[in-house]
């Protein structure tokens, strides 16, 4: 399901709903002729595709985006300032035309950006940036003798069809470097796993590359020309398969193509010496200023020569350990190289059964993690990392954990030196065999992030606030290393734009968030970085915020890539012709009870239009009808909730979410932040069994206990039932301590144990009623016993008083009901012998 298209999903900030969290199904889609002219514009704007799918630093293109409902476009806004739109012109609904400056100091790779409509904002695309003139591929050159001829250091754009194959030609002269990278998979478009190889001239293969270590299904590689000549670039898709939609960026240089570099990683603005290891030509020695950017995170490092680059960077982290590098010889436990704790260790498995080995002094009590960064880093090092004391004893280690990479954390037992040793999974080795080793103590650490539901994964990954409306978002946190109270915070908004949340609590892992526009708030885009702190002041949080939209997915919904965002957009659009309002309960939903929730919409200009609401999320213990609509030119809707008896007692933040068709399109508005509370019972009850023959009457006694007070008459009913049995609603107060509830059997009413009979119990509040589901017990149905006549002079008996089911008659236990229901089995069976 590849896309730079919709695939949906509930952002932001902790966006989108989970399903983790949340009951909510999937969207109904509804559509709605509107013939009013206010809101009759394009909705929900969506993009599909973008041409070119990158162009070369320092210059202007020209793009088109294609998708739907882009009629009213604004604007191109990107998620760093190294661009700039010059021209921006609707063609139609379908396509907006775009002229566009690419800055000389913009960073080469991926960047991100969205369109802005203003009645939304697009899925987010990408826009790749490279070094080299951009030229594009000409059929035919799917045939190695007809290839298509091109000039050193390019890119070239094209497109791989169905059982395509597309050749280029190149010259070399012996000894010059070439090397090959493509983008495909990574442009987001379609799931398009590319093969590139380099042949000589007599269709020998140099080397190829399918997948690999640093770009996942893109493959990249490089040679030395061993002869003057001609060689040639083969691009096909690996299985042979292809489309329209497969395109890509292939670049042909002469420039570096390490695949990794050490130290792997750096202080944010320090400059360091730095080795990138893998390039054709062997290891490339330079001195790089790391990039600024936020700790624990990775960037992109380029080799340069003369002034020139490949087309990607390698990885590093941004850190503030010390570094260690690896030397020579590090192969036995006596040879450990001494390093410092904490730190990081920086080195190669360089050859097949290699393991190296570090020593550190540690003290007793000291805890730290030991994380291994390997093919996070673009290594092909399948790690083991172990720690030993210093007589050799293994004290801990570790293969994987959620991956390839290693990690544990281990608390030092006694003063000393203690010994690390790394080695590959499989006993291999070799100059992409790179690893980091990252020695830290423990540190307390929130991680932010958007929310998705299975079914979306990216179609409402940005905030777009209607005009005098609400959008919600919800926000999850993964904390590590503490478990108290957490702030939610962010930069600046957009003009006019305030959020409204409450702390998430400590046992809680989402929280809501509800942004509302003013009604002249202007129709303006920001990227806006969300922040997490802990009430507790004493504590320092490292706090991340991302979010991670999913462009391409595989089977089982395997994500093949998908970007890393630090920020999330925040729009203001155009007014919406509907709003909606939780009408907050004056009454808590009990633990096992029910409550109808009710939402109102207040409709503008005429708009009739059904509205679809959906829970944004349900607190824990809490469920809810997964969605509900207000229909065709009404203004409220019920949204049944219940809670189990493990419901936490307290009050929650609820919120829900608006849909309806609006011109073309979906448009989505949000309810407040209203308060939900959840209560322990006012009743209990315990109900007794029942036992009825077939065709006649008895009784279900019930007692009950007063656990909150309450005011005036309160109504209990049995519920569940077997068919053809009949009773009555009671009314109670909080007095009573026990109800009889009358049964009234058919000659039909199904035989056997009839379970999960239940009382439900009203209560009436400041007017609400509150419902509860309380009790089990059981109701057993007889098939009658033939008796015997009786005899023709026997009198009959004299009616029998109806009972107050409120004030129970004295009954038979249900051992003594028992007891004799046997006996008068056994009169009946006595009396059937002696007639006969």
């Amino acid at each position: 399901m590849p896309r730079c298209v919709n695939s949906g999903a509930y952002f932001l900030i902790a966006v989108i709903l989970p399903r983790r969290y949340t009951t909510v199904n999937r969207l109904l889609g509804f559509t709605f002729l509107l013939v009013f002219a206010s809101f009759a514009r394009a909705s929900n704007p969506q993009l599909s595709t973008i041409m070119p799918r990158g162009g070369e630093r320092g210059t202007e293109v020209d793009l088109v985006f294609t998708g739907s409902n882009l009629d009213d476009a604004k604007d191109v806004f990107f998620y760093d300032d190294h661009f700039e739109v010059i021209s921006l012109d609707v063609l139609s609904k379908q396509q907006v035309a775009v002229h566009l400056r690419i800055k000389n100091d913009c960073p080469l790779g991926e960047h991100y950006f969205r369109l802005r409509c203003d009645s939304g904002i697009t899925p987010m695309c990408t826009f790749w940036v490279g070094p080299f003139p951009v030229i594009d591929e000409k059929e035919p050159n799917n045939e190695f003798t007809a290839p298509q001829k091109i000039p050193l250091n390019v890119t070239v754009h094209g497109t791989i069809t169905n059982e395509d194959n597309d050749y280029f030609q190149v010259e070399l002269k012996k000894g010059q470097r070439l090397a090959v990278e493509i983008e495909a998979m990574r442009l987001g478009e379609a799931f398009f796993d590319p093969y590139v190889a380099i042949l000589d001239s007599k269709r020998f293969e140099l080397s190829a590359s399918d997948d690999s270590p640093l770009f996942s299904q893109d493959g990249l590689l490089s040679i030395i020309a061993p002869a003057d000549g001609k060689y040639y670039v083969q691009v096909r898709e690996t299985a042979y398969q292809g489309s329209g939609n497969s395109h890509y960026r292939l670049h042909v240089h002469t420039y570096p193509r390490p695949l990794g570099v050490l130290p792997l990683g750096g202080k944010p603005g320090e400059e360091m010496d730095v080795t990138f290891i893998g390039d054709a030509t062997g290891p490339l020695k330079r001195r790089i200023k790391v990039p600024m950017g936020q700790l624990d995170t990775k960037v992109d490092i380029f080799a340069e020569e003369n002034g020139k680059t490949a087309a990607s960077g390698v990885p590093i982290r941004l850190s503030n350990l010390t570094n260690y590098l690896k030397t020579q010889p590090n192969n036995t436990v006596a040879q450990a190289i001494k390093v410092g704790a904490p730190g990081a260790i920086n080195g190669v498995v360089e050859k097949p059964n290699d393991v190296d080995y570090y020593r550190f002094t540690a003290k007793k009590g000291e805890v730290y993690d030991f994380r291994v960064f390997a093919r996070q880093l673009g290594s092909t090092l399948d790690s083991v990392l172990q720690i030993s004391n210093d007589k050799g004893a293994v004290l801990a280690a570790n293969d994987d954990s959620g991956g390839p990479d290693s990690y544990f954390r281990f608390g030092i037992p006694a003063d000393g030196d203690y010994i690390l040793g790394i080695y590959d999974h499989l006993r291999k080795g070799g100059p992409n065999y790179f690893y980091r080793i990252e020695v830290a103590p423990v540190q307390a650490k929130v991680e932010l992030t958007t929310v998705k539901p299975v079914q979306y994964s990216q179609d409402r990954q940005s905030i777009a606030v209607p005009r005098g409306n609400r959008f919600a978002v919800l926000l999850s946190a993964g904390r590590q290393d503490w478990g108290g109270d957490l702030k939610l915070g962010w930069d600046a908004l957009p003009t006019k734009v305030k959020a409204s949340t409450n702390v998430m609590a400590a046992n809680m892992t989402v929280q809501p968030i509800v942004f509302e526009a003013d009604a002249d708030a202007p129709i303006e885009t920001r990227f806006v970085q969300i922040l997490g702190s802990a009430v507790d002041p004493k504590l320092q949080l490292v706090s991340h915020f991302h979010q991670t939209p999913e462009m391409i997915l595989g089977q089982n919904n395997s994500i093949f890539w998908a970007p890393r965002l630090p920020k999330a957009a925040i729009a203001v659009t155009k007014e919406a012709p509907f709003s909606v309002r939780i009408v907050e309960p004056k009454v808590p939903l009990v633990q096992n009870g029910t409550m109808n929730l009710k939402i109102v919409a207040e409709r503008k200009n005429g708009f009739k239009g059904p509205i679809n609401i959906y829970p944004l999320y349900n607190p824990p213990g809490v469920g809810s009808a997964g969605s509900a609509t207000i229909p065709d030119g009404q203004t409220e809707t019920i949204l049944p909730l219940n809670a189990n008896g493990g419901a936490p007692v307290r009050k929650w933040d609820y919120v829900v979410q608006a849909e309806a068709t609006v011109g073309d399109g979906p448009v989505w508005v949000s309810s407040q932040l209203a308060t939900l509370e959840i209560a322990s019972p006012f009743m209990a009850v315990t109900i007794e069994r029942g036992a009825v023959e077939q065709g006649k009457d008895t009784q279900m006694f019930v007692k009950l206990k007063n656990l909150q007070p309450f005011d005036g008459k309160a109504t209990i009913r049995l519920v569940n039932l077997p068919p053809k049995v009949a009773t009555q609603d009671i009314q109670f107060d909080k007095g009573t301590a026990e109800v009889a509830f009358p049964l009234k059997t058919e000659a039909t009413t199904p035989a056997g144990i009839h379970r999960n009979i239940f009382c439900n119990v009203v209560i009436l509040k400041n007017g609400e009623p509150i419902s509860h589901n309380l009790g089990a017990s059981e109701l057993r149905v007889d098939v009658p016993i033939v008796a015997a006549k009786p005899p023709a002079n026997t009198p009959p008996k004299p009616n029998q008083p109806a009972a107050n089911p409120a004030q129970p008659t004295k009954r038979l236990s249900r051992l003594e009901q028992l007891r004799l229901e046997q006996e008068e089995r056994e009169k009946a069976s006595k009396e059937e012998k002696k007639d006969k």
